[in-house]
């Protein structure tokens, strides 16, 4: 059988006019500004000026990711088109996927099969630039730090102190650690630094956290950037950076309006890492989707003890928002192989391996019910290879847990496979439920810490290292004890060692640095061997891309 590849999917769907997009959301033409015929920017106007109130917020998670892979945004995407299928005014909002795992090994984020948002190659390459401008105003305040060392240093910044890094959104090992500004004097001064990941930069954390235009240069000035001789902490304020950022940033910030497959209104918008940074698209784009419609769809990066932890913990916070329902999305292979099956077997029926790896699933579901009280449903991406008494043993268990499972089958029929799925998270959505937090913002950053190793990881708490400990005294000295955390964690485990699979126990997490986001407003702890800045596979995904003599893009997915 011959399986259309994802490009080829959404190659074969001719796509609406952006302006009957905008139509079909609610959006008058005067607040569209258009890229072309397929893609647009929203007036940040149209946020201020709509009175509309609040639609419900739908947060699509998954279990702990693994090769077998699990289709949360293929999951999202299918849901939002369902969701219009059977009549509710829906909008669904996601991440811009990123450079790195596009060229790299994980892939794009437009979803798959017949449940993607298009035009997909811009979507997955440049857009609208968006990252673009993100690099740039990181990169613009990292000159202005050097440069002001190099000026005659009048803030006195102790160079060793530097805290922030240059970004680039590529995957490139290679500019994890380096030393510039050698050479003659006027070449600058020579020091340690080195890159991460425009999507695991604070300048994206504070991109998608903003309210808007003024609240993105009040955090932007926020940014710690280095500390003086006397241990004070210097800003890009303190730079006179802040301005000159924002206006690099001012068009990004405005969210960007595309569509399914199906023709349902996306909004695509910023896109932290989960595993690095606080993975939620952007507080813009989800406020402006729960104005448009009834119901607004959104994900969270990888499994549900990091997006979802993030975005419940960090984003509902900051944004006052609050979830009328969550979908836990899996599949039968992934959970066989948390059950320790090797990814060349998963083919097979295998009980036993499935019995071993559900608990995977339901500490996720566990963590979603009874500790941020909110309603869950279940979706399995079912494959063919997927066996009735596998499928019985997962809705059995989940039942337990008074949580119902959904068979989803969006990926090859669009959101027509994705009904039943759409109508029980319209029945959870109905029921009023409990929404909280999984620690107390006045506890301790240590204790905020151990709380989500404890009660999300299902873990013994944390290991601080000497740096660390050190770090935590001063950042609380300096007053930032009372802010949230972003773990900084492995997406292969609850733990942080990527080996440990399934659901395990015993285990403690490593927590080697902290540092604070000021301009974001959270502290990120990182945790184990976790990079932020990844490097390419031995096989690059960059290597099967190409571009014909008409401009067509081919091996993208």
């Amino acid at each position: 059988m011959n399986v259309k590849s994802d490009i080829e999917i959404a190659n074969s769907v001719k796509p609406k006019h952006i302006l009957e997009i905008a139509k079909t959301a609610g959006i008058p033409s005067e607040y569209i500004e258009q890229y072309g015929n397929y893609k647009a920017k929203i007036d940040l106007k149209f946020l201020k000026d709509n009175k509309n109130p609040d639609g419900k917020l739908i947060l699509v998670s998954a279990i702990t990711p693994t090769p077998a892979g699990e289709g949360k945004t293929t999951t999202t995407i299918g849901l939002a088109d369902a969701m219009r299928r059977i009549g509710k005014n829906t909008v669904v909002a996601l991440r811009e996927p990123s450079l790195g795992p596009v060229f790299g090994i994980k892939g794009g984020a437009a979803g798959g099969g017949y449940a993607q948002v298009i035009p997909m190659e811009d979507i997955n390459l440049h857009f609208t630039g968006d990252f673009h401008a993100i690099g740039a105003a990181n990169n613009l305040l990292a000159a202005m730090l050097d440069n002001h060392i190099y000026q005659g240093n009048a803030l006195n910044i102790d160079v060793k102190s530097i805290t922030f890094r240059r970004a680039l959104d590529m995957n490139d090992r290679q500019l994890r650690k380096i030393v510039d500004g050698m050479g003659k004097r006027t070449d600058g001064v020579m020091r340690e630094d080195g890159f991460d990941i425009t999507v695991a930069s604070e300048i994206m954390a504070v991109f998608c956290l903003a309210r808007d235009l003024s609240d993105l240069k009040a955090r932007l000035a926020k940014i710690i950037v280095a500390y003086n001789m006397d241990g004070q902490p210097i800003t890009a304020g303190d730079l006179k950076a802040q301005g000159a950022m924002a206006a690099l940033l001012k068009d990004a910030l405005k969210p960007n309006l595309v569509q399914t497959l199906e023709g349902t209104p996306a909004i695509v918008h910023g896109g932290p890492f989960a595993n690095i940074a606080h993975g939620c698209n952007s507080v813009i784009a989800t406020k402006t989707a729960l104005k448009l419609a009834d119901y607004c769809i959104t994900e969270a990066g990888f499994g549900a003890d990091l997006g979802a932890e993030k975005f419940l913990d960090i984003k509902c916070r900051v944004a006052g928002l609050r979830p009328a329902a969550v979908v836990i999305v899996a599949t039968v292979r992934a959970l066989k192989m948390h059950g320790g099956v090797k990814k060349t077997d998963l083919n097979m029926e295998n009980t036993q391996a499935l019995i071993n790896g559900l608990p995977n699933l339901l500490r996720h579901l566990h963590n979603i019910k009874d500790v941020y009280k909110l309603p869950a449903v279940v979706a399995v991406n079912r494959f063919p290879t997927d066996t009735d008494g596998e499928i019985e043993l997962v809705i059995k268990e989940c039942k337990k847990l008074g949580v119902n499972v959904v068979l989803s089958d969006v990926w090859a029929m669009g959101g027509k496979g994705g009904i039943a799925l759409a109508e029980e998270v319209v029945r959870l959505a109905e029921k009023p439920n409990g929404f909280t937090y999984s620690y107390d913002l006045n506890s301790s950053i240590e204790d905020k810490i151990k709380s989500i190793a404890i009660n999300i990881y299902g873990g013994d708490g944390a290991h601080f290292t000497a740096d660390a400990k050190k770090q935590i005294e001063k950042l609380t000295a300096l007053g930032f004890g009372n802010l949230p955390v972003c773990i900084a964690k492995t997406q292969y485990s609850f733990s942080d060692d990527k080996d440990k699979l399934g659901a395990p126990t015993a285990f403690k997490i490593t927590v080697r640095n902290v540092k604070v986001s000021a301009g974001a407003g959270f502290i990120v702890a990182l945790t184990g061997d976790i990079m932020t800045m990844p490097g390419l596979p031995k096989v690059p995904a960059a290597e099967n891309i190409d571009v014909d003599e008409n401009g067509k893009i081919v091996g993208l997915f």
